[in-house]
């Protein structure tokens, strides 16, 4: 994949097209304010679960999650070059994990690493599904069911795609272990909150905030 000016286009527009912060935009459409001021302050599906309104975070779970799909298909419609369309998917992922939009902040970009994967190889969408699922049944933690997906998803790629595609894979893998560290804190300290955990049996007052 070389660095012409057609590549170059197609990762800003990507990039951009993930800055979208469709969790806030949302939430605010429906008056329920700044997403960032309550619960965890992410702007990802999770939080704004917490506004109670399951409609809103399932629109938001599935625009995140569609911004690298889009990404992908988008470049494999213009283009068909598959590793550049890979290239699209994490350009749209750097874009929500940090929005231009946001001043560089952003979510944790789980919903949108799974529309990436899905949208590159739909085996590997699976398998990376099958992964937080039998993680999120075993530990009943969102935040490391997510983790350990993401530890698994550059294996997936190296077997369902080949080539150099599970390199972006890996890098959007290493971000989102940067963008959970905080979870990765609190997992280690048995404080992290668990799938189905009211707020009121928490451990500790901040373990509420997983994504």
């Amino acid at each position: 994949m070389s660095l012409s000016l057609e590549t170059l286009l197609v990762l800003f527009s990507s990039y951009l097209l993930g800055s979208v912060p469709f969790g806030l935009v949302i939430t605010r459409l429906s008056g329920l304010g700044d997403i960032r001021s309550i619960g965890s302050g992410n702007i990802g599906a999770t939080n704004v679960l917490r506004t109670g309104r399951k409609d809103l975070a399932l629109a938001t779970l599935l625009l995140d999650a569609g911004k690298g799909a889009i990404a992908v298909f988008a470049t494999l419609y213009v283009v068909n070059q598959p590793e550049l369309a890979a290239a699209a998917g994490m350009a749209a992922f750097i874009g929500h994990c940090f929005s231009l939009y946001l001043k560089f902040a952003g979510g944790k970009g789980v919903a949108t690493f799974f529309g990436t994967l899905f949208a590159i190889s739909w085996p590997m969408g699976l398998a990376a599904g099958g992964s937080w699922v039998l993680s999120a049944l075993l530990f009943r933690m969102s935040s490391l069911a997510g983790l350990i997906t993401a530890l698994s998803a550059p294996v997936f790629s190296y077997y369902f795609t080949g080539g150099s595609t599970w390199i972006f894979i890996a890098g959007m893998s290493i971000v989102i272990f940067v963008r959970h560290s905080d979870n990765i804190k609190r997992i280690l300290s048995g404080t992290e909150s668990k799938i189905g955990q009211k707020k009121s049996d928490t451990p500790s007052e901040n373990s509420d905030k997983t994504e």
